[in-house]
């Protein structure tokens, strides 16, 4: 309850709207991800409508202070080098019936790439959990939920819907924003 009249009134103060219906489980993709204030504005987002997100966070910035504040406000630590560890625990989280959601930047924030990162597409398909989009629209300031769909495997109809929803939306950094692909696509 206090998180979200907080997150109520951060975004009000800051003159932030948020739009879209709100998901209760699933794998949510963040995006257009192009600076860490993509990511506190998303969280907000989910706050004001009393969800946490199990956001993924590389394990090197969990230290000192911001390793307190990453773990408060549902971030977890993200083991590159054993992943799968790190996901197999989260999704164990997910067997209630709770609202669950865990976030994932499909691309990097601020590094431009030629394809997204698929861990997003692999888990949901894997665990049957849907996708949710979210989006930061610098410019309109809105931030807020999107579709939320099952993939259907076939990735480059996958990918087409999320072309299709990011195409009018900007992150803090345009520029920084990769154009959703994945390698998988043929």
């Amino acid at each position: 309850m206090l998180r979200r009249r907080i997150a109520g009134l951060v975004l009000r103060a800051i003159r932030w709207k948020t739009v879209g219906e709100v998901p209760q489980r699933g794998v949510l993709v963040g995006a257009p991800h192009t600076s860490n204030w993509d990511w506190v504005l998303t969280m907000l987002l989910a706050w004001r409508y009393g969800i946490t997100i199990r956001l993924l966070v590389k394990q090197e910035l969990f230290v000192g202070p911001l390793g307190w504040l990453l773990r408060r406000t549902g971030a977890v630590e993200l083991d590159r080098k054993n992943p799968a560890r790190t996901i197999k625990e989260l999704l164990a989280e997910a067997e209630g019936g709770d609202p669950w959601l865990i976030g994932i930047a499909a691309e990097g924030t601020r590094s431009r790439g030629e394809y997204w990162k698929s861990g997003f597409y692999r888990i949901a398909r894997q665990t049957g959990l849907p996708i949710t989009l979210a989006f930061l629209d610098a410019p309109s300031r809105t931030v807020g939920w999107g579709p939320t769909f099952h993939p259907t495997g076939d990735v480059s109809a996958d990918m087409d819907v999320l072309r299709e929803f990011y195409a009018d939306k900007t992150g803090f950094k345009p520029e920084g924003f990769t154009p959703p692909r994945l390698r998988e696509e043929g």
